[in-house]
């Protein structure tokens, strides 16, 4: 009895502390302002722009091909273009690695297909454990693929002045080496959207 006529009161006191509250709210928000305080400015910092001059260098070459792309595939972008700057690579080689990546897979992080797949490759880059790119768990990582495809890329002696298909290929040794280039301009597209975001 004593219990339930102590949470009445505290409940009373609390309620009664909540309605104040309430009431003085809306009172205290028009109150005359203090001539102490001056107003603040809200600044949104605008991110510097990609310069896109540095994202085809060379123009794109022939017929350019785009794709619409969903979540998961604009994830995969962010994703090269994350593990670009942790490689502290520029925008280049993330349109590079990009492009590429739009030909090799479509920016899919693809499984093994079965029938359809292509010797053992796998993932983003289409990269393949049994020629050395390392275990599928690792192929399949957005993050380690890019890091791989981009240590082949630095080992390439002129790569970032290279028309792209040509860095690309140097890399990949695909059976179709003037594909990459279709996906210049998409690459590109991509990196001046999320390098700075």
């Amino acid at each position: 009895m004593k219990n339930t006529m102590l949470r009445k009161s505290v409940l009373g006191i609390a309620g009664l502390a909540f309605t104040t509250g309430v009431a003085a709210g809306p009172i205290a928000a028009h109150a005359a302002p203090s001539h102490d305080m001056k107003p603040v400015a809200v600044v949104q910092a605008d991110k510097p722009a990609v310069d896109k001059a540095k994202l085809i260098p060379h123009g794109t070459q022939g017929a350019q091909s785009h794709i619409a792309l969903d979540d998961e595939q604009t994830n995969n972008a962010k994703a090269i273009i994350a593990a670009t700057k942790k490689s502290g690579l520029d925008e280049r080689a993330a349109v590079i690695s990009i492009a590429t990546s739009l030909q090799e897979s479509k920016l899919e992080n693809l499984g093994h297909l079965g029938d359809a797949n292509d010797h053992d490759s796998l993932g983003l880059f289409q990269q393949r454990p049994s020629s050395g790119w390392g275990t599928p768990e690792q192929i399949t990582d957005p993050e380690y693929s890019t890091m791989a495809f981009q240590k082949g890329l630095k080992q390439i002696d002129g790569w970032h002045d290279m028309p792209l298909t040509e860095a690309a290929q140097t890399v990949q040794v695909s059976a179709y080496p003037d594909a990459y280039a279709q996906w210049e301009q998409q690459a590109a597209d991509l990196v001046a959207q999320y390098w700075n975001s």
